[in-house]
């Protein structure tokens, strides 16, 4: 796969692939790498060793949900007036001091489990005493940001020394940073030159990284332990001792039981339960209530749930499209359709007729279904005699198709039974009728 982009230096290709030995541990992903700035690719470095191997790890940042301040009882509120929402300790009045936020503990610890991270159950806190360019940075009420930290190596070899990109605010300017990093740095080592382990800045405009610092060590950064806020420890049913109350401690193990069914888990239930597709069960997660809406239809019909799921993401999302409308402003109820495809499954209307139905349905007149199609008159024709009649006449006129069925090409067969549901607006089943002209073309 190949890919250009345009960064500082002019025009420039990269070529990947992934690693024969798949994906390293989270959070760092693999690509095999080479690439020039011309444009040309690379198969080895210039020493003649396998292609660059870049990693990357992301730190995410944000925004936790929460009514109040991470260590005061303030309110939190978008675009509330300056000074407006600031309590004694905010205002550093002498005596206040801090009080961690239990709901933003539990929030983190949560997100961790939904990752399948391991928690900590100590952590510290310490002061950071330094001011550099990459510290002011304003957000704006659940922004979110991520630094990216980058490398490259030769396979087999250590890790490369990496730099750390910045303050990036969006998924296109992650990508194309992490790209431009990746490629700066394969030049610069090719080149005989070295990475400085620094932090860098992604300037969109230029769709480049800039140095802004040079990576400091822990001692650089001041760090002084917090006096005012005691160490954070979580428990579990393991360690919790017996005398503690539950309600003064944060349980791992409790917000692990109040956890819901991530996406994946919800995907693979959804498809052992009602034997539809994978690819489906994306698109019943991914718009807002439509598994709701599926199981709804699946729990008031007679009709199976591959066939179900085949009326709603291809008819019913086909109008919501159409129409600019969310799943919740649809005119069509899951009790509508269900009723629409029983009367389907118990053979009253054809599929033809049903999508009739649908189109009225989605007027919002407020008929059912069963009004609808006998204001319309959509019922299957159930005189035996007067299909055979129907059937007959259609074969009268189409002498070539019926030359070519009796020759072998069973084919044409479809044409026939399309003309015939034509004739009937809908109204008769094609198995029957396919049956009917069998019988009378083979006579």
């Amino acid at each position: 796969m190949a890919a250009a982009a345009r960064g500082c230096g002019g025009v420039w290709r990269r070529a990947w692939q992934r690693g024969a030995g798949g994906p390293s541990p989270a959070p760092r992903g693999q690509r095999a790498v080479a690439c020039n700035a011309r444009g040309g690719a690379v198969p080895a470095g210039k020493s003649g060793l396998a292609p660059w191997e870049p990693v990357v790890g992301l730190e995410i940042h944000a925004q936790i949900s929460s009514n109040s301040k991470l260590f005061s009882g303030s309110q939190v509120q978008f675009a509330a007036p300056p000074n407006s929402l600031v309590s004694f300790f905010d205002a550093s009045l002498p005596g206040t001091l801090p009080v961690l936020n239990r709901r933003c503990v539990e929030a983190a610890v949560m997100t961790g489990l939904a990752l399948n991270c391991s928690i900590n159950k100590k952590s510290l806190f310490d002061r950071k005493h330094y001011f550099y360019a990459d510290l002011p940075f304003p957000f704006i009420e659940g922004q979110l940001r991520v630094d990216a930290n980058v490398s490259v190596h030769h396979p087999g070899e250590p890790y490369g020394v990496r730099t750390e990109v910045k303050n990036i605010n969006s998924i296109r300017f992650l990508a194309k940073a992490v790209d431009y990093e990746i490629q700066r740095q394969i030049e610069e080592l090719e080149s005989g030159g070295t990475i400085l382990n620094e932090t860098r800045a992604f300037d969109a405009k230029l769709g480049c990284t800039v140095p802004m610092r040079d990576k400091e060590g822990k001692q650089d950064y001041r760090f002084m332990p917090e006096p005012n806020l005691p160490p954070l420890i979580l428990y579990d049913a393991k360690s919790l001792p017996a005398n503690m109350n539950h309600q003064q401690v944060v349980n791992i193990d409790l917000i692990h039981e109040r956890l819901p069914d991530l996406p994946s888990v919800k995907r693979a239930k959804l498809v052992e339960r009602y034997g539809i597709l994978p690819e489906h069960s994306f698109t019943l997660l991914n718009e807002d209530g439509l598994t709701e809406f599926f199981e709804n239809v699946v729990k008031q019909t007679q009709m199976k749930p591959k066939k179900v799921i085949g009326w709603i993401l291809n008819d019913l999302l086909s109008y919501l499209k159409q129409h600019s409308l969310t799943l919740k402003e649809s005119p069509v109820s899951s009790f509508l359709l269900a009723d629409l495809l029983n009367l389907l499954e118990k053979k009253e209307i054809s599929s033809t007729a049903a999508k009739h139905v649908l189109a009225e349905l989605w007027k919002g007149e407020r008929k059912t279904p069963l009004e609808i199609v006998k204001e319309k008159k959509l019922e299957l024709i159930q005189d035996q005699k007067e299909l055979e009649q129907i059937c007959q006449a259609v074969i009268d006129g189409q002498e070539n198709e019926v030359m070519a069925i009796k020759a072998g090409n069973l084919k044409v067969l479809n044409k026939l039974i399309g003309l015939v549901q034509r004739e009937t607006r809908g109204r008769s089943n094609p198995v029957v009728v396919k049956q009917l002209l069998e019988k009378k073309l083979s006579q």
